[in-house]
């Protein structure tokens, strides 16, 4: 995949594994800036699976950063607000 691609517009995930010394909090800011520079404004799973694909034998930050975001995203916790307060 070349550095800038149908996947990667700005070559912002393939710039990413070139940083050496990269810090995984690092990796989900460039994810987000990844997302948003997306045509549609939408992460497709299409998008995220081609990534993997490309990169996810690499043993790197963003690589986990991907694959974070190919699992499915659950709200997990407590509740909030008058629903968080009452019991039962």
């Amino acid at each position: 995949m070349p550095a800038k691609s149908e996947f990667d517009p700005k070559g912002l995930i393939h710039d990413s594994y070139h940083i050496e010394g990269i810090t995984i909090e690092e990796c989900r800011s460039i994810f987000v800036d990844w997302a948003i520079s997306l045509a549609d404004g939408a992460v497709a799973k299409e998008h995220l699976a081609a990534l993997v694909a490309e990169y996810g034998h690499r043993d790197h930050p963003m690589t986990s950063v991907l694959v974070e975001g190919l699992g499915d995203v659950t709200a997990k916790g407590r509740r909030g607000g008058r629903a968080g307060r009452m019991k039962g």
